[in-house]
């Protein structure tokens, strides 16, 4: 449905690691360094000349829905505030799974169509791996004051309700060398907006409104939320 070049199903395959772990690797957005005011300054470096030539990007490993499923289903301990969800949230309404197209005029010039089609016709696939660095999102990280604004907040594209805020408990460096190393913004579950987030058995993370957001692919450091970008730059409402 979703196939070419905007977008890769997230249950049949899946990136392990996004760039190589080279020392001179050239996959790092950010690099910091003191400024004369004592604060760290960041500059976007150039990408690789594969992820630019190919629309699509070949993934190095594969993951089943199946092991999607088991990795969800566990993570939800005392100790995590992962909140599950039903799997009536994603009922058929009047726009696919929501009431409402995605918003118009979306953040960071994300692609409206994708958008529309990911968030309210879709349950498995995923805008393309290291779309997200394509966008302006990454024009808007390279000015944005983490020192100053906190934590960024990412809306429902559909409803503009607040469903991640980030990095939380983390510097930006580490959550931008994250959601680059897998290939699309990734959350955990601090910067989680657990009021409209939810969780649904196979890991598919959606908000309350019906947009598909994303899944829950856990790691040693907890649970993960894999999100596409174009499921979560709405403007606030």
């Amino acid at each position: 449905m979703f196939g070419g070049s905007s977008s890769v199903s997230v249950t049949s395959s899946r990136s392990s690691r996004f760039f190589s772990s080279s020392s001179s690797r050239s996959s790092r957005l950010f690099s910091s360094s003191s400024s004369s005011g004592g604060g760290r300054s960041r500059f976007f470096s150039r990408r690789r000349a594969g992820l630019l030539a190919s629309g699509f990007v070949v993934v190095a490993s594969s993951i089943s829905l199946g092991s999607v499923r088991a990795m969800g289903a566990s993570t939800s301990g005392s100790d995590s505030p992962l909140v599950r969800g039903e799997e009536s949230i994603m009922a058929q309404k009047t726009h696919g799974t929501t009431e409402a197209p995605v918003q118009a005029d979306l953040r960071w010039n994300v692609d409206r169509s994708t958008a529309d089609r990911i968030v309210s016709f879709n349950r498995h696939w995923a805008e393309r791996a290291g779309y997200w660095e394509t966008t302006e999102f990454v024009k808007y990280l390279k000015s944005y004051d983490f020192e100053k604004e906190g934590p960024i907040t990412f809306y429902d594209s559909v409803t503009g309700k607040p469903l991640f805020r980030a990095p939380v408990g983390r510097t930006m460096d580490e959550f931008i060398r994250e959601s680059q190393s897998h290939g699309w913004p990734s959350f955990r579950d601090q910067e989680t907006v657990w009021e409209d987030v939810r969780v649904l058995g196979d890991g598919e993370t959606v908000s309350l409104a019906g947009s598909h957001l994303g899944h829950n692919l856990p790691d040693r450091a907890g649970n993960r939320y894999c999100i596409n970008l174009v499921s979560v730059a709405g403007k606030p409402a």
